[in-house]
């Protein structure tokens, strides 16, 4: 099974970076700085913020469809960075966690859901596509529970 992993687009963001962080903070977002490795996974590039690099954490509604499952939550975001987009290539970002992996029909309701450690996903990303009815998948980090990366057939 061929899949697509792709990160948030970068121009979606290009605004955010010049904000102040008083207008940061009416936008229920922040600036910090990554002060641990692996603890700041950018959503664009799908990599880890390495310890020192500014980054902004902000809510982000990665499922805005109609159904009950419409989600939003907390993201990281880096300055600069090319948003991921490889097909049958996972990204070492999910490769060293936890995952969620949800499976959505084309009205928006989850259809699929299971748990893997990232080093697996290849092989939940097909089981998960065998079921005729997804459309596509959101991989979440799993234990905070946030928006990790969409995946779609290949």
């Amino acid at each position: 099974m061929n899949f697509r992993i792709t990160g948030l687009s970068a121009a979606q963001f290009a605004e955010w970076f010049a904000l102040s962080d008083a207008e940061l903070a009416c936008r229920n977002a922040l600036r910090t700085v990554a002060d641990a490795p692996h603890a700041f996974p950018c959503r664009i590039s799908l990599t880890d913020a390495e310890v020192g690099q500014p980054v902004l954490l902000m809510s982000y509604e990665h499922l805005a469809v109609a159904s009950p499952f419409r989600s939003r939550h907390a993201i990281y975001i880096r300055a600069g960075e090319k948003t991921y987009d490889e097909i049958g290539r996972v990204p070492d970002m999910l490769r060293r966690r936890l995952l969620s992996l949800r499976g959505f029909d084309a009205a928006g309701m989850m259809v699929e859901a299971d748990v893997c450690e990232g080093t697996d996903i290849a092989t939940l990303i097909g089981r998960q596509f065998a079921n005729p009815r997804v459309a596509y998948l959101h991989a979440h980090i799993a234990r905070p529970g946030c928006y990790a990366a969409r995946i779609d057939r290949a």
